[in-house]
């Protein structure tokens, strides 16, 4: 009796003992090839090959899940399942998994052209479709943004591929627009002038196109003067700031002899009349 015993084992080991634990080591080295591959593409790829650091996450995790279901199609193997039969049952739902996931396919597809197309990228301030925030990373899923207080931001792709993106960072240089409201007595020509001067000695300013000041409107005994000045955008906000202090301050000793002072504003743009689409305190 012992004896038989001992072959049952044996027979057990031989038939499904081992294919089960070679499913099982699959499956983990899988799982381990699958993370070393991922931390692997992300951190060698844009260095050896000088990709678009964009396309990192991307590829990375199409890697990781890629290897993850080939170890679990090989691990079914190893336990009697026909690889064929794998294929064919994958092949069989794919139309009922397309219908189940089809906007996790379509944020695939979105994350797909928003890398190719590059409306966006890994460090540039973005607003769209009610998110705001530097992108940090654009992966298969979603993208992942930080707000200007540090806040973790995640959005599907196609929520951004759907919507008008706003990119604050992308062109080279900006225009800052001040206004600045000043007594209808004062002399136009001396403020322009005084304002002309704090924005040609910023060194920041650029001289083509050269900075203007005009009249914007009247506001009964007031009158609207509008500084335009071109920067570059890395030093937009900082460049706004310095202006607009110092053009309050000039205009302010101009207009010491009187009993007023300069009201100084920031000119809505247009192009970003909402609250949040306005350049943050980065």
């Amino acid at each position: 009796m012992p004896a038989d015993l001992t072959a049952t084992l044996i027979d057990w080991i031989r038939s499904l003992g081992i294919p089960l634990f070679a499913a099982v080591v699959t499956l983990g080295l899988g799982w381990y090839l699958s993370r070393a591959a991922s931390r692997l593409i992300m951190r060698l790829l844009p260095r050896a090959y000088g990709l678009d650091r964009n396309f990192a996450p991307l590829l990375s995790q199409a890697a990781r899940y890629g290897i993850i279901i080939f170890a679990l199609v090989t691990a079914l193997s190893f336990i009697g399942v026909p690889i064929a039969s794998i294929y064919a049952v994958l092949g069989a739902a794919g139309l009922a998994i397309a219908l189940a996931l089809q906007n996790t396919l379509a944020n695939i597809a979105a994350g797909i052209m928003l890398v190719w197309l590059r409306p966006i990228a890994i460090g540039e301030y973005i607003v769209g479709d009610g998110v705001a925030g530097v992108v940090v990373e654009i992966g298969l899923f979603g993208t992942r943004l930080r707000s200007t207080s540090g806040l973790y931001i995640f959005t599907p792709n196609l929520k951004l591929w759907n919507s008008a993106i706003t990119n604050h960072s992308r062109e080279p240089r900006r225009r800052i627009d001040v206004n600045m409201t000043i007594p209808d007595s004062t002399d136009l020509g001396a403020a322009r002038r005084a304002i002309l001067e704090v924005a040609v000695a910023d060194p920041r300013v650029q001289p083509d196109p050269p900075a203007s000041v005009h009249v914007e409107t009247f506001s009964g005994d007031k009158i609207v003067l509008q500084l335009r000045a071109w920067v570059p955008t890395p030093s937009y906000l900082d460049a706004l700031r310095d202006i607009t202090e110092k053009t309050k301050l000039s205009l302010n000793r101009l207009l010491s002899g009187s009993a007023q002072e300069a009201e100084v504003t920031l000119a809505a743009d247009p192009h970003t009349m909402m609250p949040s689409e306005q350049t943050p305190n980065l």
